[in-house]
């Protein structure tokens, strides 16, 4: 009798280890923005959803600072997921501008929605087109920011370099728009998601316009830099500017280390995607995250367990070089 019960607790004993391990969860974390800023709350909306419909997946957000910093735990292994924008991956996968050396290891799972490229100007300094810029006195962003790469890929397709200008000033967006108000710029350089509230301050006061690019500019810039994409800031969004304006934009994306597993990062891709209309409610930004932008200027490859999901929803893979 006593051997029985002694085979009984066994067997109870190593179903319940069994059970444990059947339902343990896999916790991974996601690195977005500031408290104040766009990727916190949809970065939180994703962990939401994926923490409650992935079967072995128990997600986290939690504040970063942004692009840079954000890959740099990515590339280092020191966080899963992270909500980037897609220039930026770029040059983190190459190891270029603000990067010291490569980050093979970011793969992406989706790209979610536009953050586009403003290139503000005073009315009275009559900058038509990017070619205007010459003899200017511009602001193109903070140094070593994505904002600045990006003027710098604008400038290289418009055939312009800094010594075109009559000033270059290296500043982020609120004090480029002071500078602006105080007389002391003819143009500044914005990336961000429309309406940017500091733009729409300085048309309250001022006659600023945006600078509108042709097809064949945008064609020449993404043929060379492919996570450009084409976006349109509808006439009317700020003060005085009646007409739509036709930019280039950059992605805002999720990103994650090529060593989280296959399983883990498809049940994340999947239950981000079959509940994105409760992700679209956590911000405005997010009603633009759909399945049919999911690649827009895709920077690196999609990690498998992405592309796994993608594939079973009869979705082509991009190749991606």
């Amino acid at each position: 009798m006593r051997v029985r019960r002694v085979l009984v607790l066994a067997l109870v004993v190593c179903f319940s280890l069994f059970a444990g391990v059947a339902q343990a969860k896999t916790f991974v974390s996601i690195a977005t923005g500031g408290t104040g800023g766009t990727y916190y709350p949809i970065g939180g909306g994703i962990a939401d959803v994926v923490s409650r419909y992935a079967k072995d997946v128990q997600a986290t957000a939690e504040t970063g600072n942004a692009s840079v910093a954000n890959l740099n735990l990515i590339g280092t292994h020191s966080i899963e997921f992270a909500l980037v924008q897609n220039d930026t991956a770029w040059w983190a996968a190459k190891g270029e501008i603000m990067f010291e050396k490569a980050y093979p290891n970011v793969r992406a799972v989706a790209t979610l929605y536009p953050e586009t490229n403003h290139l503000i100007t005073m009315r009275k300094a009559n900058i038509k087109t990017i070619h205007d810029l010459k003899g200017k006195r511009i602001s193109v962003g903070a140094p070593g920011s994505g904002t600045e790469a990006d003027m710098r890929c604008l400038l290289e397709i418009a055939g312009l370099d800094y010594p075109d200008m009559k000033k270059v000033d290296f500043l982020d967006f609120n004090n480029t728009v002071d500078r602006m108000k105080d007389g002391q710029l003819d143009a500044g350089f914005v990336v961000a998601g429309w309406p940017v509230a500091a733009i729409m301050d300085l048309a309250t006061t001022h006659d600023v316009d945006l600078v509108s690019f042709d097809d064949e500019f945008l064609a020449k810039l993404q043929k060379k830099y492919p996570f450009f994409v084409k976006d349109v800031v509808p006439a009317g969004t700020y003060r005085g500017i009646d007409h739509d304006v036709v930019a280039p934009a950059v992605m805002a994306m999720i990103v994650v280390d090529a060593d989280v597993p296959e399983e883990v990062v498809y049940q994340f891709t999947k239950a981000m995607w079959d509940h994105i209309d409760e992700v679209q409610r956590t911000h405005a930004k997010a009603q633009l995250i759909t399945l049919e932008t999911a690649f827009d200027g895709l920077p690196v490859p999609l990690h498998d367990g992405a592309a796994r999901y993608y594939k079973e929803i009869g979705l082509k893979i991009p190749e991606i070089k």
